[in-house]
């Protein structure tokens, strides 16, 4: 099954999902923010979408680990897909986060790297961020199984 990777924001959520051999993460859109239940909603629709199994939740720390205010609202935000899953019969799902320190800076780079106008940056750089957090989950995953299998 696919996993699918938000990179949460305050007026914005970069959604990436994995294709299903779970090598390579993929952008699938960004959702304006009008509301953590309706945004809960949509992020639902994906995950039914492409048969998800797993949502990656980007986990914005700050550079020497600590919390931050945007951490906070993640967490929050977190809860409340897990209750709407729950509420749902989708209790199933896993939801876990995963490191997403420095990735709007690379997501930034890469796409100035591509050439990519100011504004369209603007408008696709919470989907490249999810990108990055999914391939980073993916990688993880990969190393883990090939740890066992040594």
């Amino acid at each position: 099954m696919r996993k699918l990777a938000l990179d949460v924001g305050d007026k914005t959520i970069g959604v990436a999902v994995s294709d299903e051999l779970l090598l390579t993460a993929n952008g699938v859109t960004t959702i304006e923010r009008v509301g953590i239940r309706k945004d809960a909603g949509k992020v639902m629709d994906y995950i039914r979408e492409y048969n998800c199994d797993t949502v990656v939740v980007g986990l914005p720390k700050k550079l020497d680990g600590t919390d931050s205010i945007q951490t906070e609202k993640v967490y929050e935000f977190k809860t409340m897909l897990e209750n709407k899953l729950k509420s749902s019969g989708m209790a199933d799902i896993a939801v876990v986060f995963q490191d997403e320190r420095l990735t709007t800076v690379m997501a930034e780079k890469i796409l100035i790297e591509a050439d990519v106008s100011r504004k369209k940056r603007k408008e696709v750089i919470d989907k490249q961020a999810a990108i990055l957090i999914l391939q980073g989950y993916l990688d993880k995953l990969a190393y883990q199984k090939k740890q066992k299998q040594d």
